[in-house]
This record gives C-alpha cells, sequence and structure tokens, in this order.
C-alpha cells in the first residue's frame, strides 16, 4: 500500500493532482460554510439604501455569477500565458482576502460589492481543472476530472454542517473568518505541492493572440460548441429546483418536526452519491467514451426528476435525489473530460474559463426559472421542466456529438 503511493507521488501529474483534489475539497468547504446563510447575513446587516432587503438578497447570489461570468475567460485566457499554477494561488489567495473584508461588512450594500469583487477574483474550480487537464494524460482526464468531483462534492456536503454549528455557537461574522483560514491553506498547498512544467515554448504560438481570437479558435473547434451547451443545460436542470426542493419538502411534511432534518439529508444525499458515483463513472467514461456516459446519465436525470414531480412522501424524494446525484457523477466529469479531449494542448486555461463562464450564466439564470415556475403553475411544474431540460440534454448529446471523441492535434 506504502509502496502504491509513494509511486503515485513519484508522477508529477499524480502528485499534483492528488494535492489539487484536497485543496480543492477544502475550498469547497470554505464556500459552502457561508453559502446557505448569506440571506440570513444580509438580514442581520440591514441595507443603509432604500432597496428592499429581497432585492439585495437577489443581488449577493446573481451580482457574484454575472461577475464570475465576465472575469472567467480573461483569467482562463492569461493562465494559458503564464501559468495554472499561479491562477489557482491567484484565485484562493484572493478569495481569502475577499472573504475576510466580507466579515467586517457594515451592510447590505457592502456585501453585495465584495460578492461582485469575488466574483471577479475567485474561480478556484475552473483554474484546478485547467491546472489538472494540463497535467494528466488525455487518456485518463476522465478519471482525474471525476476524482477533483470527489473532493468538491465532499465539500460541499461537509461545509453547511460546520457552517450551522458556527453560526449558532459563534455568529455569522465568524463564518467568513474560518472560510478565509482555509482558502488561504489551499492556497500554501498548491504554492508547495504542485510543481507546474510551464515553459515558453508552450505560449509562443499563443501570446500575441488576443484573447477573443483564442476564444473563437476554441469555440469553432469541433465537438466544443455543443459540449459548452450541454453544460449550460446541465447547470441550469441541477440549479432550476434548488430555491425549489425546501419548499416542496415542507409541502410534502406539513407540520412534521423533522423538516429541517429531512430537508437537509436530502440535499446532502444529492452530494453524496454524486461523490461515490463520479470517479468510476468518469473511469468507465475513459474506457467506453464520455458521448455515452452523457447521454445515458442526462437520460435518466430526464426520467428521475419527471417521477419526482409525482413524488408524495420525503422518503421518496430521498431516494429520487440519492439516484439524481449518480446521475451528476456521470454528466460533470464527462463534460469536463470532453472538453479536454476535444481541444488542444495548451488551451486549458481559456478553455475552463470559458466552460465556468457558462456555468456562472446558468447559476444566474436557473433560481429565477424555477421561482417563476413554481409562481405561475406549482411546484411540481420545476421538477417537469427540470426533466424536460435533462431530456433535451441527452438528445442533443446524441444528435450533435461526435461519435468519435478523437484527441485534438497538439
Amino acid at each position: 500500500m506504502l509502496t502504491r503511493i509513494r509511486d503515485s507521488l513519484s508522477t508529477p501529474w499524480k502528485r499534483t493532482l492528488l494535492v489539487v483534489l484536497f485543496a480543492q475539497m477544502i475550498t469547497a468547504v470554505g464556500f459552502s460554510i457561508f453559502f446557505p446563510f448569506l440571506p440570513l447575513y444580509v438580514e442581520s446587516l440591514g441595507a443603509v439604501t432604500d432597496i428592499p432587503l429581497e432585492i439585495l438578497t437577489g443581488l449577493v447570489y446573481s451580482g457574484q455569477a454575472v461577475a464570475m461570468m465576465i472575469a472567467s475567460p480573461i483569467w482562463g485566457s492569461l493562465a494559458d500565458r503564464v501559468g495554472r499554477k499561479l491562477m489557482v494561488e491567484r484565485s484562493m489567495f484572493g478569495g481569502a482576502v475577499i472573504l475576510l473584508l466580507m466579515a467586517f461588512a457594515r451592510s447590505a450594500e457592502d456585501l453585495v460589492f465584495l460578492r461582485i469583487v469575488q466574483g471577479f477574483v475567485t474561480g478556484t474550480l475552473a483554474a484546478s481543472n485547467a491546472l489538472v487537464a494540463a497535467m494528466a494524460p488525455r487518456e485518463r482526464t476522465g478519471f482525474a476530472m471525476g476524482l477533483l468531483q470527489v473532493g468538491l462534492a465532499a465539500g460541499v456536503a461537509l461545509g453547511p454542517l460546520l457552517g450551522g454549528l458556527i453560526a449558532d455557537f459563534f455568529g455569522y461574522h465568524t463564518s467568513f473568518y474560518v472560510t478565509a483560514a482555509l482558502l488561504f491553506i489551499s492556497g500554501l498547498m498548491v504554492y508547495f505541492g504542485v510543481r507546474e512544467q510551464f515553459g515558453v515554448s508552450e505560449t509562443d504560438s499563443r501570446e500575441r493572440q488576443p484573447f477573443v481570437r483564442a476564444w473563437r479558435q476554441i469555440l469553432t473547434t469541433r465537438g466544443v460548441l455543443i459540449t459548452f451547451s450541454l453544460q449550460f443545460l446541465h447547470q441550469l436542470g441541477r440549479m432550476i429546483i434548488l430555491p425549489i426542493l425546501p419548499l416542496f419538502v415542507v409541502a410534502l411534511l406539513q407540520d412534521d418536526s423533522r423538516i429541517n432534518t429531512v430537508t437537509g439529508s436530502i440535499i446532502g444525499v444529492t452530494a453524496l452519491t454524486s461523490t461515490l458515483s463520479a470517479v468510476y463513472l468518469g473511469r468507465l467514461g475513459d474506457r467506453v467514451g464520455h458521448r455515452r456516459v452523457v447521454i445515458a446519465s442526462s437520460l435518466f436525470a430526464s426520467i428521475l426528476y419527471f417521477t419526482q414531480s409525482y413524488a408524495t412522501t420525503g422518503l421518496q424524494t430521498f431516494v429520487i435525489q440519492a439516484l439524481a446525484g449518480v446521475a451528476f457523477g456521470g454528466i460533470i466529469p464527462s463534460i469536463s473530460a470532453l472538453l479536454s479531449i476535444y481541444t488542444q494542448v495548451g488551451e486549458e486555461g481559456a478553455v475552463y474559463g470559458l466552460d465556468n463562464s457558462i456555468k456562472a450564466g446558468a447559476r444566474a439564470i436557473a433560481p429565477m426559472v424555477g421561482t417563476t415556475v413554481a409562481l405561475w403553475i406549482d411546484i411540481r411544474s420545476a421538477f417537469i421542466v427540470t426533466a424536460f431540460v435533462y431530456l433535451i440534454t441527452s438528445l442533443l448529446a446524441s444528435w450533435r456529438l461526435p461519435m468519435k471523441a478523437e484527441f485534438a492535434s497538439d
């Protein structure tokens, strides 16, 4: 066992993957500590203008997403010129500073401004994906991206529980202190633990090329645009029900005293099953093709969300969400792997920067779609809309993704 671990650490890309895995998990814990409690923090701060708190709460979420959508492609293209490790450090150390400042916010308006700055500065997931994709062998990309998903999902599952304990015992401000410390530790791990071989030869052909031209070149590469479209649809479907699910559970359980426990369990089990399935399905995609995994997983998700619209008990919802996590564990690493396969070596930063921008755009739109459907029709209709989104995802993948995902020429 020790010999196997030592052999893995002696391989540069595996060592990088291991370091980034743990750094990403710690970062995900940090961001998840305060994220679920932002509306309560906004309310506790209060407004100093006439802007309603409801609007400021929405801006706390959407402002960060829009800023990240704008900044991610720029940071990604810059990573291809100056190094991906540097961009990971920038996102983690910069995020640590911004999150620390949030603890000293004096009003909801201050918090909105700092969240927008956070969107421009951070982007740890995209930077980490680009670093690992650049160093991992193309034929092992699915495994690597699946393992990164494990770190992300594990952090997202643990963070809210830790955040709740911190908020109850020490207050909301302490959550930001802890998050800043965790981001700083993650940055140190990458700084000391990763050795990126990034030479001048890698950037010679691109350093004089404008960012827009580089993005156009990526978007016109066979298979890339449709893969980005699938990413947008997946994020849209995944986030549509985010503001709806707790209300749906409350409607099912009504006056049951276990509402908070059941709601937390349902949200947490999705992250857990996604974690457990991501590595296996990522490796399966390396063997049988990531296109097949995306098609099957999206279709499975569509069936599950259609079924969930008819759920009548908390247990049924729990089981369906657990299975939905399995589907996510197939979609997420496979889409990331396809982006690596379709594009050229040296484009990883720009590719995953654009990818993160698309995810942020979906995060900004999806909650509005979910709440609008729930208000105009009913809560169950939001699940049917989500099922339809994943059905489109599966059909598009079957119709438009290249039958054979060949590695792009270097």
